[in-house]
């Protein structure tokens, strides 16, 4: 049901977006559109992971220089039935974390050493299955398409605003063209929140299986909540854009509105895996205590 869901949000997105192509340019308008997402998702596709680990200044790390992390990382992984994934650091005090990588076999998890400082071994454990889920559900491919797809949107919208767009398509003629240009992002923003927000709930869900726990995950994004919003990400702040990859919003700390926060609400996560876990009988006695690892 959620894989369907998100299909028929990314089929709604692609749709506005050859629209927008139309009714800003025409047939022409149309294809050239067509054309300029194949090419940027083929970008991505190749890419994406390189640059979002590079804009972060992310380090990777192995068995010698991070033996925590590392370890914690492939024990994880053997259990989600997943390939080893990368294992990156990033330095930054806001904890945090996300995956990245095209494909299962090509995946990267990355860390903030924030995150290794405030959590516990139990705590971390549940974040990084909430990230090896994501690797396996392919969610790390699917939202890149999205992002790319979502500001195509936005940079046909910005090409009408400043050259004008092809009134003869638009029955409310230049009045059209700028509706399309306002609206046409701002829904694409939407659908984009909407794919992004049900797939952080099923990483929850494929996290907690993961890791067998569903309330040491409950007890991570609690903590993690705290704390992005005392805690500035400031490579986040410069490009908001990436948003949608951390497990936590890293723009907590500026209080982005609901509307189009990328994340569903903690409290509604937290409430989702203390549910489960009353219902498979897990997390009796193991709520985790706090303090550092790693």
């Amino acid at each position: 049901m959620a894989y369907a869901r998100t299909a028929l949000l990314l089929a709604a997105l692609t749709g506005l977006f050859l629209a927008v192509g139309y009714l800003l340019g025409g047939a022409g308008g149309m294809i050239f559109a067509f054309l300029l997402a194949l090419a940027m998702n083929a970008f991505a596709y190749w890419n994406s992971d390189k640059v979002v680990l590079r804009m972060y200044g992310a380090r990777e790390v192995d068995a010698r220089s991070a033996p925590a992390l590392h370890g914690l990382v492939r024990e994880l992984a053997g259990r989600a039935g997943l390939p080893g994934p990368r294992v990156y650091l990033i330095e930054s005090d806001q904890p945090n974390a996300f995956a990245t990588g095209r494909n299962p076999e090509n995946a990267a998890v990355a860390a903030t050493s924030g995150l290794l400082r405030l959590l516990n071994e139990q705590e971390a454990a549940g974040v990084i299955a909430h990230e090896l889920a994501h690797v396996r559900n392919r969610d790390t491919l699917i939202m890149t398409v999205t992002a790319t797809i979502a500001g195509a949107v936005g940079m046909l919208a910005n090409f009408a605003l400043f050259f004008g767009g092809n009134r003869n398509n638009n029955p409310l003629g230049v009045v059209g063209v700028l509706l399309v240009a306002i609206l046409a992002p701002v829904a694409a923003m939407l659908v984009q929140v909407a794919i992004s927000r049900s797939r952080e709930f099923e990483a929850d869900r494929g996290g907690a299986e993961i890791c067998g726990r569903p309330l040491w995950l409950a007890a991570a994004l609690e903590k993690l909540e705290a704390a992005a919003r005392r805690i500035d990400n400031h490579r986040a702040e410069a490009n908001p854009a990436t948003a949608h990859l951390f497990i936590v919003n890293p723009l907590h700390a500026h209080r982005v509105d609901g509307l189009f926060s990328t994340h569903p609400s903690t409290a509604e996560r937290v409430r989702r895996l203390r549910a489960m876990a009353g219902a498979a009988g897990a997390g009796r006695g193991s709520v985790p205590e706090a303090g550092p690892w790693g």
